[in-house]
This record gives C-alpha cells, structure tokens and sequence, in this order.
C-alpha cells in the first residue's frame, strides 16, 4: 500500500518545481528590469519624449519575456505539468498571455509616440515610417496581427461563439507570432544584443523555449506513436450520447500514464483528425489497454461514435494532476458529475485504499454511468458509493433536487464528517465544479488537497 510519508514527499517535489519555475520567471523579469535601469532608462524619464521611449522599451523587454514564458507553459514540459497540472498551467498561460499582449501594445505606441516627439498627430506618419523603413518592423507587425488574433478569440465571449476544433486551429498561429518577433529584437532591440551577457541571456531564452516545443510537443509524441501504435478495438455505447473508445497498441505497459489522467487525441480517417481533443481515461490503464468515455458535446467527440476497430489513433500526453501524484492523504473522496465520472471512475479503480477510506458521490441526471462497474469497485474494494440522482434545484446548487430544504454545504458535512483530513477529487462541467469546489473550501478542507479537473475549452 502506499505510504503516507512517500504521498507527502511527492508533494514537497512538486513544490519545490513550482517555487523554482515562479522564481526563474521572476529572476528573468528583474535582469531585464536591471538592464533597462544601468542603460540610463531611469535618466531618460527626464523629459517626456524620453520617458515614452524609455517605457516603450521597459513594456518591451517585459513583455518579451512573459511571450517565452507563455511558450513555456504550454510546451508540455513534463516537470512543469506534474508539478502545475494542465488547469493550473493553463491559467497562468491566459494570465501571462494578456499581460504579455497589452504590454506588447504599450511598447509599440509608446515607442512610437516617443519616435514622433510626443506628438500625437505625428505618431500614424511615424508608426508607417517605422514599419516600412526599420529593420524586420514589418515581420513584427505580422507578428502582432497573429497574436491579435490569438488573443480576441481566447476572450471568453469569443469562445462561446466558437468551435472547439477552429478554436484550436486559430491558436496555433500564437507560434507564428513569436517566431516572427525575433527578427524584429535582434535587429532593431539594441537592448537585447548591447553586451555579451544580455545575448546569452536572450538567446538561451529563445533557444529554451524553442526546444520545449520541438522536443515535447513534436518529438516525444512522434516516438510514442511510433512506438505504441494505438488502434481502435472496440466502440461501447453508455448511454444516449456517450460512448466508451477501448484502444490497445504495442508496450503500453511502458506508457507512464496513471488513472485519472487525460490524454490529446487523433483518429485518424475521419473528418478533422488533424485536431487533437482531450479526453481522460475512464478505466485505469492495466498495460495491454486503454479506455475512454466521451459525450456527443462537439464535431470531434460526436464522430466517435462512428469508429470502427483497427482505427488508427495518435495521441499526445499523458496530462493532468488529476492522479495519485497529487495525493496527501490515505483518505480520499472522489467527486464526479455526467462524463466527469470517467476519470473519477478511473481513480476509484486506480488508487490505492483500504475499505473505508475511499468515498464516491456521483452526481447524475438521468442513468449513471459505470453504474455496474462503481457496484463492483463497492463489493470488491470497499468504496463507499453516493447516488445523487435529479436535475439541480437551481444555478447556484450543485446537487439534485431530492434534498428539500437541507443546504449543500450541510449536506457535504453530513455525507463527509471528516472532510478536512481528505484528498477530494472533482471532476465535472467547469460551472457545476466551480460550485463543489466553493463548497468544499468552506468545508473547511485545505486548497492544496483539492484536485479538480473541469471540462471546458
């Protein structure tokens, strides 16, 4: 059985990844910052021309550090994505990635502003100057549009609006934008190449993040697939909507990928498999096979249903903290809703605990899914099972309608008495998570020991 002491080491590790990233990013951010000073960009305040161009080229350096640090954090750098978990890095990358954006924009109209001698009817004449005449300015500005892009369609708003495959077709482009500003910094940033430590500073930093991508991005899923090699053997259908996918390959004993993860996924042979889609494994892998469970919410989960056995599969991962990796705890609770329940049911097959220490609430409309399965894991394995059956009283509950006038938060403790000395695990629509996870904290159970995972793009 696991031990409780090798549970707390494995946090400490992770940790300690998360301190060393944030003081890096942090360390980068202040050299920049002393460089800007020791170039006399506190001097230049002095007057106002000068203090435009001097912030234009602060909002610079800043910005261009945090356009690598972006890259960084959705490299699937695997340290990084056992220490963070794909939810976590994927906040930070939006944080950086606008902050990153905006300061982008202030560098370029201050810089040109200055330019022009802080004359606002100057600047449009100054800014076309700049672009047709400056060095690698026009490969910038092609840089900026695509980022632009990037940026509008990761607004919330524009999402909604969009499918998840062009969606993830559009932010392919943000790549293409980085690559492009680094003509434009190396020819006209005299601030990145003036002295042989800022060179080696910036171009370790480019050249890092450039490996990230082609070595976890490109290379390590090329040798898995080539490895593996994933096909289809069988389509089951759960339930109106919902399908389970069980693939088998080559070695999957040597895939290191734990129940409750997720993994990008290609079929090949049908329409859009140039377009990876996430989905979790809904059983714990045993070596020989793999099995995930999907709902009809998209063009890529809704042509699942049509794949047939011996279907080529490529896939990129495993991702996600949503694993034993994250546990502190010998007891945990585990928290799913509709298709959440499959990398909830995945650990529930997948951790390691005695009788009684394991505690399941599913959550559930209509018919529950792995119903039969969840009735063995309680016969065999000792778990304790929660049905939660019925439509939610209202937005701002996240359990059925069958509990009368009792709160959720009430409830949660009664079915929960020892809550706080728990690992709880949660998986389901990011609305509906939001709530549990609200409800959970007030509970009085430690943010470090609650593991989400909610299914949104």
């Amino acid at each position: 059985m696991t031990d409780t002491a090798d549970l707390g080491r494995r946090a400490r590790r992770d940790a300690g990844v998360r301190l060393a990233a944030g003081s890096t990013l942090w360390l980068g951010l202040l050299l920049v910052t002393y460089w800007w000073v020791s170039g006399g960009g506190v001097q230049d305040l002095g007057t106002r021309t000068g203090a435009l161009t001097s912030v234009g080229r602060l909002s610079g350096l800043v910005a261009s550090v945090l356009l690598l640090a972006q890259v960084a954090l959705m490299a699937r750098v695997p340290v990084l994505e056992s220490a963070f978990g794909q939810d976590r890095l994927a906040r930070l990358h939006r944080l950086v990635g606008f902050t990153s954006f905006n300061l982008m924009l202030v560098h370029v109209v201050l810089i040109t502003w200055g330019y022009a001698g802080s004359s606002l009817l100057q600047t449009p004449a100054t800014f076309w100057d700049l672009t047709v005449h400056y060095p690698a300015m026009l490969i910038a500005d092609a840089g900026a549009a695509c980022l632009l892009m990037v940026v509008v369609t990761s607004v919330r708003a524009a999402r909604r609006r969009l499918r998840y495959e062009s969606w993830h077709l559009l932010h392919l482009y943000a790549y293409l934008g980085v690559a492009l500003a680094l003509p434009h910094q190396l020819w006209t940033g005299q601030e990145l190449v003036s002295s042989p430590g800022r060179t080696v500073f910036w171009w370790t930093a480019w050249a890092t993040a450039a490996a990230s991508v082609l070595v976890w991005r490109v290379g390590l899923p090329l040798i898995r697939n080539l490895r593996h090699q994933l096909r289809v053997t069988a389509v089951v259908h759960e339930a109106p909507g919902v399908v389970s996918v069980h693939l088998a390959g080559r070695r999957l004993d040597r895939l290191r990928v734990d129940a409750g993860q997720f993994l990008s996924w290609r079929f090949l042979g049908r329409q859009g498999w140039t377009r990876a889609n996430p989905y979790s494994l809904s059983a714990a892998p045993d070596g020989s096979s793999l099995r995930i469970t999907v709902g009809a919410v998209g063009d890529g989960s809704g042509t699942l249903a049509s794949l047939r056995p011996g279907d080529r599969v490529l896939f990129e991962g495993p991702h996600g903290r949503l694993s034993a990796r994250t546990r502190t705890r010998r007891r945990i609770a585990l928290i799913g809703a509709g298709v959440g329940m499959a990398p909830i049911r995945a650990l529930a097959e997948g951790l390691d605990y005695a009788p009684g220490e394991a505690i399941l609430l599913n959550r559930y409309t209509q018919d529950p899914l792995f119903a039969r399965e969840i009735d063995v894991l309680a016969r065999e394995r000792g778990l304790q099972v929660l049905w939660l059956a019925g439509r939610r009283r209202d937005p701002e509950s996240w359990l059925g309608d069958g509990l009368g006038g009792v709160s959720d938060l009430d409830a949660l403790r009664f079915w929960i008495p020892d809550l706080p000395e728990r690992d709880v695990y949660v998986c389901g629509p990011a609305p509906w998570a939001d709530l549990v996870s609200a409800d959970l904290l007030r509970a009085g159970l430690p943010p470090d020991r609650l593991h989400l995972e909610s299914f949104q793009w």
